[in-house]
């Protein structure tokens, strides 16, 4: 499917389940996101969410933004929450005491609570084989807590704690994998998604909810605070990340990888990356340096997708 192509989606439903009049920032992609997500899961959901951006901007007592059962739980354990729902429905299913519904688990983290602080517990989801969802909000950063690096921020970003400084040149490790991390526990259902392609954000969801045992979704989340982007940018500079190889969408079914969509000829990366402060201290040599490390992985993606 070439870039130009429309996503024909099932039904949405008009109701919100992540009501608005929460307290995220003028233009956050990451609470875009969570709203397309919702709407995807429907009602009949219990999610644990890690303490994160989501977390702060939801749940100031005495109020809550969320309209389905949700759980707040630690940084470094929500797929361990989750995994403790699954089970305990499976319990209550079995002395017949359970709903008599399917109620679809859900795990929500960021990138800080996914691949660094958390991975050993949604690894240990993973292998289990647990029935649920494991949803990724990926930022690239600990935005929450002052816009520290995390193994998901790119190479070459600017952060509190991985400093440009006058001669630095930012973060200066490649950004971890996690959907390819999440495929080696050979799950059956791995997928990117981004918010500025809602309806591929809402199949993939759907799907994810089909399938029986662990699915992973890795959604990217403009942050406008972090990456000192204009706000009105935010589903622009998501196409952009799609469009220049950034951050390819794809699916891995049992498996199998499948391309959502196929942007080659690739967008030039200096378009992605000149709307941001976060990389505007890099050189042409740097930029290039980036450039040829996305389109040689973008390559090796395509390459997986055709078998």
């Amino acid at each position: 499917m070439d870039r130009y192509s429309v996503f024909v989606p099932r039904l949405i439903t008009s109701k919100e389940y992540f009501a608005p009049g929460h307290r995220a920032c003028i233009g956050c992609g990451e609470a875009l996101a969570v709203r397309h997500v919702c709407k995807a899961l429907g009602k009949d959901v219990i999610i644990a969410n890690a303490t994160g951006c989501m977390e702060i901007v939801s749940s100031a007592l005495p109020t809550t933004t969320w309209r389905v059962p949700w759980i707040h739980s630690l940084f470094e354990n929500t797929a361990a929450v989750a995994s403790g729902i699954e089970s305990g429905l499976k319990v209550l299913q079995r002395k017949g005491r359970g709903p008599d519904k399917k109620v679809t688990v859900v795990a929500m983290g960021g990138d800080g609570s996914t691949c660094d602080i958390g991975l050993q517990a949604l690894s240990g989801a993973m292998e289990r084989g647990h029935n649920f969802i494991y949803v990724c909000f990926d930022n690239e950063a600990y935005m929450n807590t002052g816009i520290q690096r995390s193994s998901a921020t790119p190479f070459g970003a600017t952060t509190s704690t991985s400093p440009a400084g006058k001669k630095g040149i930012g973060q200066v490790t490649w950004k971890k994998n996690m959907p390819a991390i999440a495929a080696a526990h050979a799950i059956p259902y791995v997928a990117t998604a981004c918010p500025s392609y809602p309806f591929d954000l809402f199949e993939k969801v759907k799907r994810a909810k089909e399938i029986e045992g662990p699915a992973y979704i890795h959604v990217f989340s403009v942050c406008p605070t972090g990456w000192r982007s204009a706000p009105e940018l935010s589903v622009k500079l998501g196409r952009l990340a799609v469009e220049t190889g950034v951050f390819p969408l794809y699916e891995i079914v049992h498996g199998e990888y499948k391309l959502s969509m196929d942007c080659s000829p690739l967008r030039p990366l200096v378009e992605y990356t000149k709307v941001q402060g976060r990389f505007r201290h890099l050189t042409e040599d740097v930029v290039q340096q980036i450039q040829e490390r996305v389109v040689k992985n973008y390559a090796d993606l395509q390459k997986k997708a055709s078998g």
